[in-house]
C-alpha cells in the first residue's frame, strides 16, 4: 500500500513538474516585430491625402479610389484604410507618431532609405559610414535577432521574413544562423504543410511586378505557416509593397497595398490569440524603415536625405499588458533607435544592452 502511496505521488508530481514546465513555456513573452516598408505616417494618422487621391497623375480611376477609402474627415479616412489599427489596435495599445498633435517619431541615420533604416531599427544604432547604400552586403553589425538567437534560452526560436530580397544581407543569415525567408525565396525543409507547398507553386506562378521584392501576402503566408507549425518566440516580418507601389507613383496601388497589410496584420494577430503558444503572451511592434516627401506633392514618391521629411516615422505598439493609450496624443519625440531595446524590454525586462544608442520605448505600465 505504502509503495503504491510512492508511486501515486511520484506520478502526480511529476505531472505537474511537466505541466508546469509547459506553462512557463508558453507564458514567456513572444514578439513579433513588423515593418511596412516606407507607409507614410500621413496615411497611418489621416487616411488618404486630399492632395493626391484626386491627382490623376498617381490615381487612374478617381472616383472608384475615393469610394473606397475617401471620407469626410482623417479620423473616418484612417479607419477606412486601416481598420484593424483603427477599431482595434487603439483598444490594445499605442500608436506614436501623428506629427499634427506634436507627437514624433524619427530616424537618427542620416541617409534615410531602407537599409540604414532597417539597420537602425534592428540594431538600435544608426551607422552612417558602413551602411550607406541597399547593395547586398553582410551586414557587419549584430542585430536584436542574432543577440537574441544568441541567448541559450532563445537558440533556434527567432525567424524572418521579408519581402526584399535583401533581408538575408541586412540580417546577416549566414553568421546569425537565422533562417531568413526572404525576396522569392520558397518555403524549404522536409517537413512542409500543405499551405507551404502550394505557396511554393503559386510563388513560381505569380509573377511579382517589381524585381527584387514579392507579393507582400506571400511574405506574410509563409510568416504564419512558420509560426504554426515552429512557434519563434521572435519573429520579424517584413513588407514591401508600399514603399515600391509609391515609388511607381502608383497611389490606388500604395493605398490598397496598405489597406491589405492591416488585414494580413490582423490575420497574424487572430492566429496569435488561437493558438495556445502565442495566446495572450504575444507583443506586436510596427514600425517604418523610412518616411516620404509631402511638399513639393511629387516628392510623396521618395524617400532620401533629399527629400524634406523622409525622416519622420512612427510606431505601433499591442498585445500582452501593453498600456492601452490608443492613439497618442502628447508632445514627445521618440526615435528607431529605440525599436530595438523595446524589443529586449518586452521579452525580459532585464534585458538591456550597452551597445544600442536607443532607450527602450515604455510599454507597459510598471
Amino acid at each position: 500500500m505504502k509503495k503504491l502511496i510512492v508511486l501515486t505521488s511520484l506520478f502526480v508530481f511529476s505531472f505537474l513538474g511537466t505541466n508546469a514546465q509547459n506553462h512557463t513555456e508558453t507564458s514567456k513573452t513572444k514578439v513579433v516585430l513588423i515593418t511596412l516598408d516606407g507607409l507614410r505616417w500621413q496615411e497611418l494618422f489621416s487616411g488618404a491625402d486630399a492632395n493626391l487621391i484626386e491627382n490623376k497623375d498617381f490615381v487612374r480611376d478617381v472616383a472608384e479610389l475615393k469610394t473606397e477609402f475617401w471620407r469626410n474627415t482623417p479620423a473616418e479616412r484612417r479607419a477606412v484604410l486601416m481598420p484593424f489599427l483603427w477599431n482595434k489596435v487603439t483598444q490594445m495599445g499605442q500608436l506614436h507618431g501623428n506629427r499634427n498633435e506634436g507627437n514624433k517619431v524619427n530616424l537618427t541615420n542620416s541617409k534615410w532609405f531602407s537599409y540604414p533604416g532597417y539597420n537602425e531599427i534592428l540594431t538600435g544604432s544608426p551607422d552612417d559610414k558602413r551602411i550607406a547604400s541597399n547593395d547586398k552586403f553582410n551586414n557587419p553589425n549584430t542585430t536584436v535577432l542574432e543577440k537574441i538567437n544568441n541567448m541559450t534560452q532563445y537558440k533556434g526560436k527567432v525567424a524572418a521574413f521579408g519581402s526584399w530580397d535583401v533581408f538575408p544581407y541586412i540580417i546577416n543569415e549566414e553568421r546569425s544562423g537565422i533562417p531568413v525567408n526572404a525576396g522569392f525565396e520558397s518555403a524549404t525543409g522536409n517537413t512542409l504543410s500543405p499551405n507551404e507547398i502550394f505557396l511554393n507553386e503559386l510563388q513560381k506562378q505569380i509573377p511579382s511586378p517589381f524585381g527584387s521584392v514579392r507579393l507582400d501576402a506571400f511574405t506574410s503566408h509563409y510568416a504564419l505557416e512558420y509560426m504554426k507549425k515552429e512557434h519563434p518566440e521572435l519573429v520579424y516580418i517584413s513588407y514591401g509593397e508600399t514603399d515600391d507601389f509609391a515609388h511607381e507613383g502608383n497611389y490606388s496601388a500604395y493605398l490598397t497595398s496598405a489597406n491589405n497589410t492591416d488585414a494580413l496584420i490582423q490575420q497574424l494577430w487572430d492566429f496569435t490569440q488561437s493558438d495556445p503558444f502565442y495566446k495572450d503572451n504575444t507583443v506586436f511592434i510596427l514600425s517604418t524603415d523610412h518616411g516620404r516627401g509631402t511638399q513639393p506633392l511629387e516628392t510623396w514618391k521618395s524617400h532620401g536625405s533629399d527629400i524634406a521629411g523622409a525622416d519622420q516615422v512612427w510606431f505601433v505598439v499591442f498585445g500582452n499588458n501593453v498600456t492601452a493609450l490608443g492613439e497618442v496624443k502628447t508632445t514627445e519625440q521618440l526615435f528607431s533607435t529605440q525599436i530595438a531595446p523595446t524589443v529586449l524590454q518586452v521579452l525580459d525586462r532585464k534585458l538591456k544592452d550597452a551597445e544600442m544608442k536607443g532607450k527602450a520605448i515604455k510599454v507597459f505600465e510598471n
